[in-house]
C-alpha cells in the first residue's frame, strides 16, 4: 500500500480491457511494448525459484512486444540491471529505459491505447505525485492499527489535500475529476487514496460526503475490485518478513535512500553466532575520568561546537546547527569505547556585546555572566553532554591569544595599515561597526549598519554611510585615521593550501564547507584586520596598539583553546598533539570560513604543532514554518521557550534531528512536530517497547523467558545487525538524520515481528505455540535493549527510562557492530510503562498561534497616519515633512527591534515614497 500498486494494477486492467484482451494473459500492442518487470525482493524464493527464472527470462525474450498483466501483481523475482536491490512498480520501455513511477506508468498505458491526458488531467497528476502522494504516507503511518480507533490525527495531515479534492468535485458537478467518465487521473488519485481510505473510515463521510461518493463510485467498478483483491492476497496473520523488508525500504524511499538488505545465508549464520555470545560479545565499558587526556592506546576525538554568542537566547535552529549535532556525535563516540572531549562556551568579547550592554544599561561582564547562566541553563535542560562549558573572558584566553599573536609578529605575518573609521566625539570613542547606523548609499535603506545593508544585503563600511549617526548619543560622527593590524592571508596561503588538500582528502568535511572553502580560496585571499578600537576584548600587546583589542574573529575560535586550558592544565595535549587527536568542529555553514581558513592560518602561521581540524561538519539552516526565527517578533520557539511547552527535551531533540538541515534548508513545522512524535516516536518506536515489555509482564510473570530460534529469528537477527551496522557507517561518517531512520527502521522490524507471530493468540495454544511465544517475547524485548542504546545519543533521558524499566544490566552501555542477547532467559524486568504521550491538533494549534508572533502595531509604537504599503492623498510640503518624520521614527524602531527583511523593506519602501513625493511638491510639480 502507499507505493500506487493498487492504481497500477486498474490501469492494466481498464487498458487491456480497452484493446479488447480481457483481464490476464498477454497481448500485443501494436510497436509500443512494455513489460511489467516484478522486481520485487522475494529473497527467501531466490534458490527455489531460480530454475523458474531462466524459463521465464528464455519466454520474456520471445514476447518482445508484450505487456504481462500477471506480472503487476508481484509474481516474479527480477531486478532492474542498474539496482542493487529489487523494486516494484517499474515499467521496462521498449528502448529498454524503465519508470518507476506508478503515475508515469499509468500515464504511459493511457497513452498507448490512445487516449492521452488532457491538460486538466495532467494537472491532477503533477498534484497527485508531488502533494497528494507525499501527504498520504505520512497520514497512513497516523492511522489506527486497530477497529474503532480515532482517525482525526491521520486526517489532520491530509486535510488540505482532501478539501481540495471535495470542492473540485463540488465545483466540476462531475462524477469523476475531470469529466463524467473515468480518466487516468481518477484511476491514479483512487490508487493513492486507497491505502488510507480504503478502510472506509467514518470521518470521510461525515467530512467530505462528495469525495467519499467519488472514492465509492471508484472502489465499486471491477477493475477497482480486482486491482484491490490482487493487493490483498497477503499470508494469513500479516506480512511475511521479506514483505517487512518491502514496507522498510519504501519509508526510506521517502528520505531519498534505500535502507533495505537481502540477508545472505552467511550473514544469518554470523548473527546466530554473535546473538549467543551474549554480554560477553560486548565491548568493555570505558569508565571516564576527568580531566580526560589523550592516551596512547585510544581513538582520541576533540570535538568543539560553534561557540554561541553570549548577547541573545538560542533558537531552535541554533541549536540543532551546533551544540546538538556534537552532542549526538560526543554521545555516539563514548558509546564506542573511543576517548571524546566535547569542548564549548560562550563567545564573550566584540561589539556585538559591548552594544547589548547599552541597550541593557549594564556593563559587559554583567551582561556576559547573565548570558552565560541562560546559555548553560538552557543546554542542560536539552541534554547536552558537554565535558567542559567555559567562557571566552578568562586569563587563559588573553595568554593563548596573545601568545598566538607574538608568533605570527615574530614570524612576520602581521602587518600595520591606517584605516578611515568614524569616531564620536561627544563619546570620544572609534565607532566599531555596530555602533553607527545611516543611510545605506546603495540602496537609500535609513537604518543600515556600518559593516551591511540589512535591505539590500551588501557590505559597505561605515565611512561611506549617507547621514551615519552614533548610536549611543545619536551625534553625527567624524572621520578619523585609526592604525590597525592586518593579517596577512595571502602570504600564508600557499601552507593553507597543502594542509587543507590533506584534512580534506583524509577527513570527513560536509559538502558545504568544502564548498565554502575553496570558494574563499578561488576569489584570492586578502590581508583580514584582527584589531578594532574597542574596551571590551583581548588587549593587544604591541607598542602602539595598547588601546586597541583583537577582533572577534580572530580571538573567538582560540576560545576552543583557552576554555580547554579552563578544563586541564595539560590542555597541549590536546591542541598540540595533531598526531594522536583527531579535531572535529560543528558549526552553520556561516562559520565555515572562520574555521576553515583564517582560524587554521592564525595556527598554522604561529609554528606551535598546534592540532588542526580534521573533520568539518556544517549543516544549512533551519527556518521556522514559513519564515525565520524572530526574537523581537516574537517567531520561533527559542531554548527558553521549548521548556515553557511541557513537551519533553528529548521529543525536542529528536525531531530537530529528524529534521536536521545536513545537506539543505530545512523547516520546523508544527503540524510535522505533532506528526513524527504521534507516528514515530508514539506508534512506532514506544509502542514496540511497550509491547515487547507487556508481554513478559502478562505471559512470562517480569521474567524473560527462554528462545528457541528458528529460521525466521534468525533472519530478523541479521537483518537487524545490518542496520546496527548502517547505523555505524553513518555516523561515523557524522550522518546524524540517516542513522535515525536506521533506528526507526529496527523499531519497524521489531513491530512487524511481533504482529506477524501475534504472541498474545500463541500464549493461549499448545505447548509447542507457547515455546513460540516466548522465544518471541524473548527476541522482542532484547530488541528493544538494543533499541535503549542506539538512542541514547539521539534521547538520552528516554534510554535512560527505557533501561531503567528493562533493568538493563550497566554492560550494555556500548554499541556493539552486532546484535546480541543483552537480557538472557530468566532475566527479570520492571514496570512498563508508555514512553512518550500524543500531541493533539488542538495543543499544537495553540502553539503555533504563541509562537507565531505579532508585526508591530502603529498604534503602540509609532502612528504615522499611513497604512504601510498605501500613500495618503496629496498633502501640503509641511504635511508631508511631518510624515516623513514620523514614518522615519517608525522604521528607526522596526530596525531597533530587529524586524525582518519584508517588514523593513515595506515601511522603508512607503518612506521613499513619502520623500519622492516630497520633492514633487517643492518642485511644484505635485
Amino acid at each position: 500500500g502507499g507505493d500506487g500498486r493498487p492504481a497500477l494494477v486498474m490501469a492494466l486492467r481498464l487498458f487491456l480491457g480497452a484493446v479488447g484482451g480481457g483481464d490476464g494473459g498477454s497481448l500485443k500492442v501494436h510497436a509500443a511494448t512494455a513489460h511489467i518487470v516484478a522486481a520485487t525482493d522475494r529473497a527467501a524464493a531466490r534458490a527455489a525459484a531460480a530454475a523458474q527464472q531462466q524459463q521465464r527470462r528464455r519466454q520474456q525474450q520471445q514476447q518482445q512486444s508484450t505487456v504481462t498483466a500477471g506480472a503487476a501483481a508481484g509474481a516474479g523475482d527480477r531486478v532492474v540491471p542498474y539496482l542493487s536491490e529489487p523494486r516494484l512498480p517499474v515499467l521496462q520501455l521498449p528502448d529498454g529505459e524503465f519508470i518507476f513511477s506508478a503515475n508515469a506508468i499509468c500515464q504511459y498505458l493511457f497513452t498507448v491505447n490512445g487516449t492521452g491526458p488532457s491538460d486538466i488531467t495532467n494537472q491532477w497528476l503533477e498534484w497527485e505525485a508531488t502533494e497528494l502522494q507525499p501527504a498520504v504516507r505520512l497520514a497512513v503511518r497516523s492511522a489506527p492499527t486497530q477497529e474503532g480507533g480515532s482517525w482525526v490525527e491521520a486526517f489532520a495531515g491530509v486535510a488540505k489535500q482532501l478539501s481540495l479534492l471535495e470542492n473540485s468535485l463540488r465545483a466540476g458537478g462531475d462524477s469523476y475529476l475531470t469529466s463524467d467518465c473515468v480518466t487516468v487521473a481518477d484511476i491514479v488519485v483512487w490508487g493513492s487514496l486507497h491505502p488510507l481510505l480504503g478502510r472506509n473510515p467514518p470521518i470521510l463521510a461525515a467530512n467530505y460526503a462528495l469525495l467519499h461518493s467519488w472514492f465509492s463510485r471508484m472502489s465499486g467498478t471491477a477493475a477497482c475490485r480486482a486491482a484491490v483483491e490482487t493487493g490483498a492476497q497477503l499470508p494469513a496473520g500479516g506480512k511475511s518478513t521479506v514483505q517487512l523488508e518491502e514496507e522498510i525500504a519504501l519509508n526510506a524511499a521517502e528520505d531519498g535512500e534505500s535502507v533495505t538488505h537481502t540477508v545472505t545465508e552467511e550473514e544469518v549464520q554470523s548473527a546466530e553466532a554473535a546473538w549467543r555470545s551474549g554480554l560477553e560479545g560486548l565491548p568493555k565499558l570505558q569508565e571516564v575520568q576527568h580531566p580526560i587526556l589523550p592516551r596512547k592506546d585510544a581513538r582520541n576525538i576533540l570535538i568543539t561546537s560553534a561557540l554561541p554568542y553570549v548577547n541573545n537566547i538560542p533558537h531552535l535552529g541554533n541549536i540543532i546547527g551546533c551544540v546538538l549535532s556534537a552532542d549526538v556525535f560526543a554521545r555516539y563516540t563514548r558509546l564506542r569505547g573511543w576517548n571524546p572531549l566535547y569542548i564549548c562556551g560562550t563567545d564573550e568579547y566584540g561589539t556585538a556585546t559591548e552594544t547589548k550592554a547599552l541597550e541593557e544599561g549594564v556593563t559587559p561582564r554583567q551582561l556576559c555572566d547573565k548570558y552565560f547562566a541562560i546559555h548553560r541553563d538552557i543546554y542542560q535542560w536539552f541534554h547536552i553532554s558537554f565535558d567542559y562549558f567555559g567562557r571566552t573572558t578568562t586569563p587563559q584566553q588573553t595568554t593563548i591569544a596573545q601568545d598566538i599573536f607574538g608568533r605570527l609578529q615574530e614570524r612576520g605575518f602581521l602587518s600595520a595599515a591606517v584605516t578611515e573609521q568614524l569616531k564620536c566625539e561627544r563619546c570620544d570613542r572609534f565607532l566599531a561597526d555596530r555602533f553607527v547606523e545611516g543611510t545605506c548609499p546603495l540602496c537609500g535603506y535609513v537604518g543600515a549598519r556600518g559593516d551591511q545593508c540589512d535591505l539590500c544585503g551588501r557590505l559597505i563600511t561605515a565611512v561611506e554611510l549617507k547621514s551615519p549617526q552614533c548610536k549611543i548619543c545619536r551625534d553625527t560622527p567624524v572621520v578619523r585615521s585609526s592604525r590597525h593590524l592586518f593579517l596577512d592571508l595571502p602570504q600564508l596561503e600557499p601552507r593553507l593550501e597543502q594542509w587543507l588538500q590533506r584534512s580534506v582528502a583524509a577527513g570527513d568535511w560536509t559538502a558545504n564547507a568544502r564548498l565554502i572553502t575553496r570558494s574563499w580560496i578561488r576569489d584570492g585571499l586578502k590581508a583580514r584586520c584582527i584589531t578594532r578600537d574597542l574596551q571590551w576584548g583581548t588587549p593587544v600587546p604591541l607598542e602602539g596598539f595598547t588601546d586597541k583589542v583583537f577582533y572577534v574573529w580572530f580571538d573567538a575560535p582560540i576560545g576552543y583553546i583557552s576554555i580547554t586550558a579552563n578544563y586541564t592544565e595539560h590542555w597541549e595535549r590536546w591542541w598540540k598533539n595533531p598526531k594522536e587527536v583527531e579535531l572535529y568542529n560543528f558549526m552553520a555553514k556561516d562559520n565555515v570560513p572562520f574555521h576553515s581558513v583564517v582560524f587554521p592560518c592564525s595556527l598554522l602561521g604561529a609554528e606551535d604543532n598546534y592540532t588542526l581540524v580534521n573533520n568539518l561538519i556544517a549543516t544549512e539552516y533551519l527556518n521556522y514554518e514559513d519564515g525565520k526565527f524572530s526574537k523581537s517578533r516574537g517567531v520561533g520557539v527559542f531554548g527558553d521557550m521549548a521548556r515553557e511547552t511541557g513537551i519533553a527535551a528529548d521529543v525536542w531533540r529528536f525531531y530537530l534531528l529528524y529534521v536536521r538541515p545536513e545537506s539543505q534548508d530545512s523547516t520546523f513545522s508544527w503540524s510535522d512536530f505533532m506528526l513524527k512524535n504521534n507516528s514515530e516516536l508514539l506508534n512506532n518506536l514506544g509502542n514496540f517497547i511497550n509491547r515487547a515489555g507487556m508481554f513478559v509482564g502478562r505471559f512470562f510473570e517480569m521474567k524473560v523467558p527462554e528462545m528457541n530460534l528458528t529460521l525466521e529469528d534468525k533472519r530478523l537477527l541479521a537483518q537487524v545487525t545490518w542496520q546496527l551496522q548502517q547505523y555505524h557507517a553513518y555516523l561515523e561518517k557524522v550522518r546524524i538524520r540517516d542513522a535515525l531512520r536506521c533506528i526507526l527502521s529496527i523499531s519497524r522490524y521489531g513491530n512487524q515481528y511481533i504482529q506477524i507471530n501475534e504472541p498474545w493468540r500463541l500464549i493461549k495454544g499448545g505447548a509447542t505455540d507457547k515455546q513460540r511465544a516466548g522465544t518471541v517475547t524473548g527476541v522482542s524485548i532484547n530488541l528493544a535493549c538494543l533499541l535503549s542504546v542506539l538512542v541514547q545519543p539521539y534521547m538520552p533521558a528516554t534510554s535512560a527510562t527505557i533501561q531503567s524499566q528493562l533493568r538493563a544490566p550497566r554492560e550494555c552501555n556500548v554499541l556493539p557492530d552486532t546484535f546480541v542477547c543483552f537480557l538472557p532467559a530468566g532475566h527479570r524486568v520492571g514496570n512498563i510503562t508508555p514512553l512518550f504521550q500524543k500531541l493533539d491538533t488542538q495543543r499544537i494549534d495553540e502553539l503555533r498561534t504563541k509562537y507565531s508572533g505579532q508585526k508591530p502595531c502603529p498604534a503602540t509604537t509609532v502612528d504615522t497616519g499611513v497604512k504601510s504599503g498605501s500613500l495618503p492623498p496629496v498633502q501640503t510640503k509641511a504635511e508631508l515633512e511631518e510624515l516623513i518624520r514620523r514614518q522615519g521614527n517608525r522604521v528607526r524602531e522596526l530596525k531597533a527591534q530587529r524586524a525582518a527583511k519584508a517588514d523593513l523593506a515595506g515601511e522603508i519602501s512607503l518612506l521613499l515614497d513619502l520623500k519622492n513625493r516630497l520633492q514633487l511638491v517643492t518642485a511644484g510639480q505635485g
